[in-house]
């Protein structure tokens, strides 16, 4: 082939063989009807044919010489596949999420724009033009206003506003559940959103202070995660077989019933309790009188922050109860001290405690027995063992095998304490009311009580009780300066009470 013949077939036009020219005519015949009805033959045939563009685009064959043509189909394809990874992109980002994130922006063809992409469903939940998606309300124009006239609509319309209270509930917390207010065309006034927005905020607030107590503090009937180790550790180490549960709840301590296992230095009961003290302080604001004027804790009592208040306040109990025992009143055994949780021996049988004097159903001899060994425990309590109990009552009394048993000794002080002899009078009251209540004739009246126990033999007179409590305030103010001379001693940890062994606070 000659070089003339490859010129000819390069230069052949693309859109197809190109016919002879139409002859010129002249300005006059261009009016006329004839050639008017010809060009509007020629111009319909040529409408009906397809655009070149279009054909070419839809031609799978790579037949074509035009260089923009190729580089755009080329770029078409590529953003086909652009758009098909990033659809796996995202589905495999979003997972089983309910909140999906959506890469539209993102997107070279849109899924309305391209319908011949490798899927032909387009996935509404990926776009913003959702159709079933209620449209939300139209914001106010910056001036305050829109429309003319009697249809001018302000910032402050009822029912627009109240279509963006219900659009505003979207930005309330996740775990409140809103509904699909927009698709009902909801209208909340400003007085119902503003309620339920203070609503949520109250909730969440309580959400993350409930939250916050329960893990850092001893909660009713629950412990906190240093609690919870610290009864972990000691069934870990032999002293506990197993914790069985809550057995009772109190102002200051939650106690559990647990099975005894076994301690090098000295034997541990089949039953024992777990005394679990509160860590929280709120219960011990108004019982800190009970320590710092104890002269056996007042110098501790001083170099404390509150949290080991508490600490010193489980010790305190320890030494009071050994202190009982050795005198011979009948009160728990205690095993074990560690920190704020005290284990001693458990009041009751088969997992079934004692009752409370409260709640015994004793005989009329039965009572009156159960009140000479509680006027015998008091004496005992006072003279021998020097202490005052400090919250007497037949709350803090066990009815078992035939006796009465003393629990919950943690407040007990010494007779020296400064507001002692004020606590013994409400004790000697407590019990005095109690058993004339139950019918007791044999009960002693509160002032007889108190002379009974502490043999101090306070004149009575005409029992009124403003004179009688006069009389104990100055014999508290004559002992608390003879103590100040004297110059007691404070209570050492090694003391000759003979309690159990005191672990060491080796993880503070």
């Amino acid at each position: 082939m000659d070089q003339s013949g490859v010129t000819a077939e390069a230069r052949k036009n693309p859109w197809g063989s190109v016919g002879p020219a139409a002859p010129t005519c002249p300005l006059t015949e261009v009016m006329s009807e004839q050639l008017a009805t010809q060009l509007d033959e020629e111009n319909s045939s040529f409408s009906a044919v397809s655009s070149p563009e279009v054909d070419l685009l839809l031609e799978d064959g790579p037949d074509t010489t035009s260089d923009l043509m190729l580089a755009q189909m080329l770029q078409m394809q590529f953003d086909r596949e652009f758009d098909d990874q990033l659809r796996r992109e995202e589905r495999k980002f979003n997972g089983d999420s309910k909140v999906s994130i959506s890469f539209e922006n993102y997107r070279m063809v849109h899924p309305y724009e391209d319908s011949d992409s490798s899927e032909d469903e387009v996935d509404w939940q990926d776009t913003r033009h959702d159709p079933y998606r209620a449209d939300k309300p139209q914001t106010t124009p910056r001036r305050g206003f829109s429309g003319k006239g009697k249809n001018i609509t302000t910032k402050h319309d009822e029912v627009t506003c109240g279509r963006k209270n219900t659009a505003r509930m979207d930005n309330f917390a996740p775990e409140v559940q809103v509904g699909d207010g927009l698709g009902m065309d909801l209208k909340l006034s400003n007085q119902v959103f503003n309620s339920l927005k203070q609503h949520c905020y109250s909730e969440q607030r309580r959400s993350a202070r409930l939250h916050e107590k329960k893990e850092h503090s001893t909660a009713e009937q629950a412990v906190d995660p240093r609690t919870r180790l610290l009864m972990y550790k000691m069934v870990n180490a032999g002293v506990l077989e197993n914790i069985n549960g809550c057995i009772s709840t109190g102002k200051e301590s939650v106690v559990f019933h647990a099975d005894g296992g076994r301690l090098e230095e000295q034997p541990v009961p089949g039953e024992v309790v777990l005394k679990v003290f509160k860590t929280t302080l709120n219960e011990f604001k108004n019982r800190d009188r009970y320590i710092k004027d104890d002269y056996r804790f007042k110098d501790r009592f001083s170099k404390l922050n509150p949290r080991k208040v508490i600490r010193l306040w489980a010790e305190k109990e320890m030494h009071n109860l050994s202190r009982m025992k050795k005198a011979g009143i009948p009160v728990p055994d205690v095993v074990l001290l560690k920190k704020h949780i005290l284990v001693m021996s458990f009041i009751g049988k088969d997992h079934i405690p004692a009752p409370k004097l409260k709640d015994a159903m004793l005989s009329s001899e039965d009572m009156k027995t159960a009140y000479y060994q509680v006027l015998q425990l008091m004496q005992q309590l006072y003279q021998e063992c020097h202490l005052v109990h400090a919250d007497l009552s037949e709350y803090n009394m066990l009815w078992y095998q035939e006796k009465v048993w003393l629990i919950d000794v943690s407040q007990s002080v010494e007779p020296t304490h400064p507001h002692g002899l004020e606590f013994l009078f409400r004790d000697c009251r407590n019990v005095s009311t109690f058993f004339q209540k139950r019918g007791v004739a044999e009960a002693m009246s509160v002032y007889e009580l108190f002379n009974a126990v502490t043999g101090l033999n306070v004149p009575v007179g005409a029992e009124d009780e403003a004179d009688f409590m006069s009389e104990i305030v100055a014999l508290e103010k004559r002992n608390e300066d003879h103590i100040q001379k004297r110059g007691k001693k404070t209570f050492p940890v090694t003391s000759e009470d003979g309690g159990p062994p005191l672990k060491p606070d080796t993880d503070d």
